[in-house]
C-alpha cells in the first residue's frame, strides 16, 4: 500500500522532471526574421536588493503579440538520443503551437487546453490542464510553459521573499523559506535580468532540475533565449533536453491550424 510520503515523493520528483513546460513540450512531441546578434553581459550591481532584482525582471518581460521560429531540439536520456525540428508560433499570452516535419506532430496549448496528435500512431491527446496534470503528477499551466520558452521565471517570484547575492558574475536568489518539497535557486544576467538558471533539487534524494539559459539574442530589440538546455537528474538517471531557437521573428500575421484528423484515437499517457 502506498503512503502519503510515497505519493509525495513521486509527485515531487515528477516536478522535477517534469515541471517545466519545455520539457513536458518534448515529452508531448516525443509520445505520439530578425537580425540576430548574441547578446553581452553586463556587471552586477551588488547594491540591489532582491526585490529590486525581482522587479527588474518583470520589468523586462517581452512585449509582443506574436512569436514565429524554427526550434531545434535534442533529447537524451543515457540509453537513446535524438533530434528534430520543430515549427513554433506563439501568440502571447494566448495560445503555443507547435508543429514537426510534415505535420506529422502537431501541438496545440491554450491556457484553457492541451492538445496534440501523431499521424505516426493515429493518436491524439486533448484536454484541459487539470486532466495532463493527473496523468504527468505535477502542477504544469500554460504560463509557465510560456516563461520557460521566453526567459522568464516559471514560479512567480513576488509570491515569496528572496534573498539576493552575487554568484558567478550573476544575480543569485534563493527563498527566505524553503519550499516543503524541494529547493530552489534563480540566477539572473547582470545585462537583462532575464534567467540563466533555475533549479529544482532534493539533495537527498538526488534529484536535480536544471534549466540552463546558455545564451541570449537580440532580434529586433527583443532580448530572447538562444540557446536553453535542461539537465534532469534522478539517481544515477540523467535526461538532457537541449533547445534551440533560429530565424525568429516578431509581431507578424500568423494563424495557428489545427484539427485532429477523423479517426485518430486518445493516446494513453502514463
Amino acid at each position: 500500500m502506498k503512503t502519503g510520503s510515497d505519493r509525495k515523493d513521486r509527485r515531487s520528483l515528477r516536478s522535477l522532471v517534469a515541471g517545466s513546460l519545455a520539457a513536458t513540450l518534448v515529452l508531448l512531441v516525443l509520445s505520439s526574421c530578425g537580425s540576430k546578434r548574441a547578446v553581452a553581459s553586463g556587471e552586477v550591481d551588488g547594491k540591489l536588493n532582491a526585490k529590486q532584482i525581482i522587479r527588474n525582471h518583470y520589468k523586462n518581460d517581452l512585449d509582443f503579440e506574436t512569436l514565429r521560429a524554427r526550434v531545434k531540439v535534442d533529447y537524451d536520456d543515457g540509453k537513446a538520443d535524438q533530434g528534430f525540428a520543430l515549427s513554433l508560433r506563439m501568440k502571447k499570452d494566448e495560445a503555443i503551437w507547435l508543429s514537426a516535419t510534415l505535420s506529422v506532430v502537431k501541438v496545440l496549448i491554450t491556457p484553457e487546453r492541451v492538445s496534440f496528435y501523431n499521424k505516426l500512431d493515429n493518436t491524439y491527446f486533448d484536454g484541459d490542464f487539470e486532466l495532463l496534470n493527473k496523468i504527468l503528477g505535477t502542477e504544469v499551466d500554460f504560463y509557465m510553459v510560456q516563461n520557460l520558452l521566453l526567459g522568464q521565471s516559471i514560479f512567480d517570484l513576488k509570491e515569496q521573499r528572496y534573498t539576493a547575492s552575487v554568484a558567478q558574475n550573476r544575480y543569485q536568489l534563493k527563498p527566505d523559506k524553503e519550499l516543503e518539497l524541494f529547493k530552489l535557486l534563480f540566477l539572473l544576467e547582470p545585462s537583462n535580468y532575464k534567467i540563466a538558471l533555475q533549479q529544482l533539487s532534493q539533495p537527498e534524494k538526488g534529484r536535480i532540475l536544471n534549466i540552463a539559459y546558455e545564451s541570449y539574442q537580440d532580434v529586433g530589440g527583443k532580448v530572447v533565449p538562444d540557446k536553453i538546455v535542461l539537465n534532469a537528474q534522478d539517481g544515477p538517471s540523467v535526461t538532457t533536453i537541449d533547445i534551440e531557437y533560429r530565424n525568429l521573428e516578431f509581431d507578424q500575421k500568423l494563424n495557428f491550424p489545427y484539427n485532429i484528423p477523423s479517426g485518430f484515437k486518445p493516446v494513453e499517457l502514463d
